[in-house]
């Protein structure tokens, strides 16, 4: 899909919700970390603040 002539981007959320930031950065390093020697691109992951002050991860990749 393209939007503003650029593609959009699907962001696919971890099903778990975290109480701290350092267990969200875990699971972050633990998703980077299966992509690393890998032969395909590495997904971004990035930690999203809730409303609440909890955490949750979402990742995504490009084809």
């Amino acid at each position: 899909m393209k939007e503003n002539g650029r593609n959009k981007t699907h962001w696919i959320y971890f099903r778990q919700i975290f109480d701290s930031k350092f267990q969200a950065s875990c699971l972050k390093a633990k998703i980077e970390e299966n992509w690393h020697n890998g032969y395909e691109l590495p997904p971004w992951v990035e930690i999203r603040k809730l409303k609440d002050e909890r955490y949750v991860v979402r990742y995504t990749f490009d084809e």
